[in-house]
């Protein structure tokens, strides 16, 4: 039968593959878009572990919340184009289901798990399985799992789609209030990123950290290095403060403060009885070297090959 554009846009969207890879397979099946997509997985098994060493940079965070427990997982691809593919949402969803009921300890354990109750594969092999039907490297990158006591909350903020994902548990009650609150804090987290909750979570390794980098940018500087040592030290601790109250969630300003000057720590106490016991903020390729692509040279190497 002949292949239309519109068949080959709906393979592609499924399956992220390249739009010759979906219209070959769809005429090797005569049409047939299950057939098509179960042939496209198997000619990608075979090409899955070259796959593997692509830097996989892009893709989604994502949060689920079940009773008293939650999980928030990063699932990387790469490219932005396979991010917002609907097969790869499917996927990082039910790897959020997996988590929230995992007892592993390690990403490595988490890979070894059955998956989603499934006897016959475990997570690591559904990844392949992916990774041959999309088209490209994935990674299952990061997991945390939280369980809340009875006296906790848990709310979650997903932003940008699925960009920065945040999740936040506290000691409180679960008025309409509250969660609103928290939610907000969620917010907060996404935009400002916050390190600790409040100063009392920094160790003095850390703060000494810092203030070595302080100090080696003063003696650096030409125009402060000629200072007395009293008052350099007076700038260090000047700036370590400050510094600490800008990765201090407690001590931020809160972004919604119509003064523009309240804390967040304020608007908590003008909200009701609220303790922040856990934050958990991933976001998507953070910490990851990302390449510079050469689409040109890329298409030339192909057209060679």
């Amino acid at each position: 039968m002949a292949i239309s554009a519109a068949m080959v846009k709906e393979l592609r969207e499924k399956t992220g593959a390249g739009m010759m890879d979906c219209k070959n397979a769809l005429a090797e099946v005569d049409g047939n878009m299950d057939e098509a997509i179960e042939l496209l997985r198997k000619k990608g098994v075979m090409k899955a572990e070259k796959k593997a060493d692509r830097i996989a940079a892009e893709g989604l965070c994502d949060v689920i919340i079940e009773g008293n427990t939650a999980a928030v997982v990063e699932v990387n691809s790469e490219t932005d184009f396979v991010a917002k593919n609907e097969e790869f949402k499917t996927f990082v969803s039910a790897v959020a289901k997996q988590a929230l009921k995992s007892d592993s300890a390690d990403i490595d354990a988490f890979l070894a798990e059955k998956w989603n109750g499934d006897e016959s594969k475990t997570v690591k092999e559904a990844l392949t399985d992916k990774v041959a039907v999309i088209g490209e490297n994935l990674t299952i990158r990061r997991f945390e799992k939280i369980v809340a006591a009875d006296d906790e909350v848990l709310v979650s903020y997903i932003h940008g789609g699925g960009r920065i994902a945040v999740l936040v548990k506290a000691k409180a009650d679960d008025s309409d209030a509250i969660k609103e609150a928290l939610g907000n804090i969620a917010m907060q987290t996404a935009a400002m990123n916050p390190k600790f909750i409040s100063e009392n979570e920094i160790d003095a390794d850390y703060r000494k950290h810092e203030e070595e980098i302080l100090r080696a940018q003063i003696e650096n500087d030409p125009k402060e290095a000629s200072k007395p040592d009293k008052v350099k030290e007076g700038m260090i601790k000047g700036r370590i403060n400050k510094q600490m109250k800008e990765i201090c969630l407690m001590d931020q300003v809160y972004v919604r403060a119509e003064d523009g000057k309240q804390s967040v720590a304020a608007y908590l106490k003008s909200v009701g009885d609220i303790t922040i016991n856990k934050l958990v903020r991933f976001e998507t390729g953070e910490g990851i070297e990302k390449k510079e692509e050469d689409f040109a040279a890329e298409v030339a190497a192909q057209i060679a090959g």
